[in-house]
């Protein structure tokens, strides 16, 4: 076995859990924009990007699972398996771009169903519809960058997306708000630049990657081969693109729910939810990094040191989102007061009060929560997409869904809504733990 040090999982996922931690702060920086901008603005960006992602994250996680390929080509010393892997999540990313047009019209009736006022309803509109124009551009740059993660050169995937998102921190503030002849577009504006940043990012990834690629080309591009290796991403990357929307699904259907609560309530939720993802991000960077990892040593044959690498990057994980939730608790004021918009109607006091109470909500959840997604890294990295398909859906659709609707029947208040994320959170991340430590992933070889 070969021994995966603090050292090398830190080398490696620092750039990855800083890039995700970059991706939350453009977020967050977006979302305090456009609650200057008018508070519909704000309760409707994140409902409206929650529905966009939920189409875009199927195909975002197929085209990202040809990564898990590269990790594992690279692991076994496989530089042309590599470059075929990156083709074909360009390849997929070009079918994946065609087909989201496709969902623009369900989007916008999903919408009409929400009940949501009508000028929050007319902003939800806007922004999805413009976010799933642009569907090609983010599987693209997921691809590329995916490939850059498999070959363990995280560093240059850090660099672009900082680049790709002070571009569109600057593009958020000058279409928001407007400036000189430039029209203040408000929540439209925050979609275009969002686009716009990931087709930087894409054209800047595939200028790096470009080399590689001329110096290991595939030796079979067009052949029944090369479909059959097509189909093979597809089938174990069809389970984690529906893990991704099962995920996405039911936390839009608690989204949307929460909106009926009422707009304060709604507000708060929405502020809070941001700041979360704030922290939540790195741990994504974490889970992209140990199943890089997990993939590594099992091309290389070495499931022992799979397991060492899991459990490394595990307790790093802990220690971080212990110290980031504890932080949020003691500065919880000038946060949320980030988020209080001057044209707000409803009290500011009953807006900090609910605002930490769902903070202590939420640093309830996170330590299951970042074990659960480490975990869940490591079995996609290893090839073990069903069972997490599979343990989504009884966890999300079987116990969380009945179990927040019961909820929203009897006690409708936002942190009776909130406890229930607790009990869901927990269940799945010990059943994610029961399958990591039986092991069966150990068995399985993708290459």
């Amino acid at each position: 076995m070969r021994s995966v040090s603090y050292r090398e999982i830190l080398r490696l996922v620092w750039p990855l859990a800083l890039g995700m931690a970059n991706n939350a702060i453009m977020q967050f920086t977006d979302r305090v924009f456009l609650a200057r901008e008018s508070t519909a603005s704000l309760e409707a960006v994140l409902p409206a990007s929650i529905l966009a992602i939920l189409f875009i994250g199927f195909f975002q996680s197929v085209v990202a699972y040809s990564g898990t390929f590269v990790a594992q080509y690279h692991g076994a010393g496989d530089p042309e398996g590599c470059s075929r892997s990156c083709r074909a999540g360009l390849l997929l990313s070009l079918a994946s771009g065609l087909v989201l047009a496709l969902f623009i019209p369900l989007g916008r009736l999903i919408c009409d169903w929400s009940g949501h006022s009508p000028d929050v309803l007319l902003r939800e509109k806007t922004y999805y519809t413009i976010v799933m124009s642009g569907g090609f551009f983010l599987c693209a740059a997921m691809a590329v960058q995916s490939f850059f993660t498999g070959i363990g050169r995280t560093r240059i995937v850090f660099w672009v997306n900082v680049l790709g998102n002070a571009a569109n921190i600057l593009l958020d503030y000058l279409l928001i708000f407007g400036c000189g002849p430039i029209p203040a577009s408000g929540i439209a504006g925050a979609a275009v630049a969002t686009v716009t940043a990931q087709a930087l990012q894409f054209a800047v990834l595939l200028s790096f990657a470009i080399p590689f690629l001329k110096r290991h080309p595939p030796t079979s591009t067009f052949h029944l081969s090369s479909f059959a290796f097509h189909l093979k991403i597809l089938r174990f990357g069809s389970p984690a693109g529906i893990y991704s929307v099962l995920n996405i699904l039911s936390f839009a259907i608690f989204v949307f729910l929460t909106g009926r609560v009422g707009d304060m309530a709604f507000a708060v939720s929405n502020s809070v939810f941001t700041v979360n993802y704030l922290l939540y991000a790195p741990i994504e960077g974490f889970a992209v990094g140990v199943g890089t990892l997990v993939g590594q040593c099992q091309g290389a044959g070495d499931p022992d040191g799979a397991a060492q690498a899991c459990h490394r990057t595990l307790f790093l994980s802990e220690l971080y989102i212990t110290v980031a939730s504890l932080s949020v608790l003691v500065f919880y004021r000038p946060i949320l007061g980030l988020f209080m918009s001057d044209a707000a109607t409803f009290d500011q006091a009953a807006f900090m009060s609910l605002g930490f109470v769902l903070f202590v909500l939420m640093v309830a959840w996170q330590c299951f929560d970042c074990a659960d997604v480490v975990l869940s890294g490591a079995l996609k990295g290893a090839g073990d997409t069903r069972f997490v398909m599979l343990w989504m859906l009884f966890a999300a659709f079987g116990f969380w869904l009945p179990l927040l609707f019961l909820v929203y029947w009897k006690w409708p208040t936002m942190p009776a809504l909130w406890s229930t994320m607790i009990a869901y959170v927990v269940l799945i991340c010990f059943g994610t733990a029961w399958r990591w430590r039986r092991g069966p992933w150990r068995s399985i070889r993708l290459i």
